[in-house]
């Protein structure tokens, strides 16, 4: 890990330029945890807008070190769930020794430490992973909504590295709505809760909030989940008491008609297709 009073900091950036006051909040989040302070740092130096920076790589193992060591649960918790949005958010994924668009700051600080942040942080995500299971017991004996528990899974996935299940759960984290496209005539396919029933999903060939007057098409539920990933996250929603979302996916692994062209299809690819790892 970069040593706090290593130059190289002023040379990271973050989205709003140079990373100079990283090193003091992780200070100051290492001596007494604050979520202020962490607010601070995530929002104004780690991520936005879905997007992470060289600052990012390099804070990351100190983040995942205090999740580790700390003795309070929810601060383990919280930092579980913000590095894993941080983890689903990566694009530059596999590549050796660190990532192209490092060209500039391996001509800066050189390549050998660009080589030793890109490893740290891979080595950090690790670490975060190992935490699932007591993360995840915590989270069980808790009072946490929904959104929260959502969340968790988005982290719990990254993790694993089933980065596009966790996109697409980032996107449609409230569970309210879900877009497929038909890979027949490649339109949308609007899914939606049946009203007062958030388990039940039914298909709509326009946003149903620009027309509330259309029928919608049924979704044919899956008894059992024949997709690895479908069935890791319905059990991670189980172990959580996330109901909804282990209802749901019964559904997102059925299948149904496609609004527009009346062609079956399986909506669970047809959800994921927009998704890029």
């Amino acid at each position: 890990m970069l040593n706090w009073n290593n130059d190289v900091w002023g040379k990271l950036t973050g989205p709003y330029g140079p990373a100079d006051n990283v090193p003091v909040l992780l200070q100051q989040l290492a001596k007494e945890y604050s979520q202020e302070v962490f607010d601070e740092l995530f929002q104004e130096y780690l991520f936005h807008q879905n997007t992470i920076y060289t600052a990012t790589f390099a804070a990351m193992p100190f983040l995942a070190q205090l999740a580790c060591s700390t003795t309070d649960e929810e601060v383990r918790k919280e930092l579980y769930i913000n590095c894993g949005i941080i983890e689903a958010s990566r694009d530059e994924r596999d590549e050796a020794p660190f990532p192209a668009s490092w060209a500039t700051l391996a001509d800066d600080a050189g390549s050998a430490l660009c080589t030793d942040l890109y490893r740290e942080y891979v080595d950090a995500i690790g670490k975060l992973r190992a935490l699932t299971k007591e993360v995840f017991a915590y989270a069980a004996q808790q009072s946490i909504d929904e959104i929260e528990k959502r969340y968790m899974l988005i982290a719990d996935a990254a993790y694993r590295g089933s980065y596009i299940p966790a996109n697409m759960l980032m996107t449609f984290s409230n569970g309210d709505e879900y877009v497929a496209v038909c890979p027949a005539c490649e339109e949308d396919v609007y899914i939606w809760p049946k009203e007062d029933q958030e388990g039940i999903l039914q298909a709509y060939e326009d946003d149903p909030v620009f027309n509330s007057d259309q029928e919608p098409q049924k979704i044919n539920p899956v008894a059992s989940f024949a997709d690895e990933e479908i069935r890791t996250l319905a059990e991670r929603a189980a172990l959580i008491s996330d109901r909804t979302l282990a209802e749901q996916l019964h559904y997102l692994a059925g299948d149904t008609l496609c609004p527009s062209c009346r062609e079956k299809i399986s909506v669970w690819p047809s959800l994921l297709s927009t998704f890029s790892t």
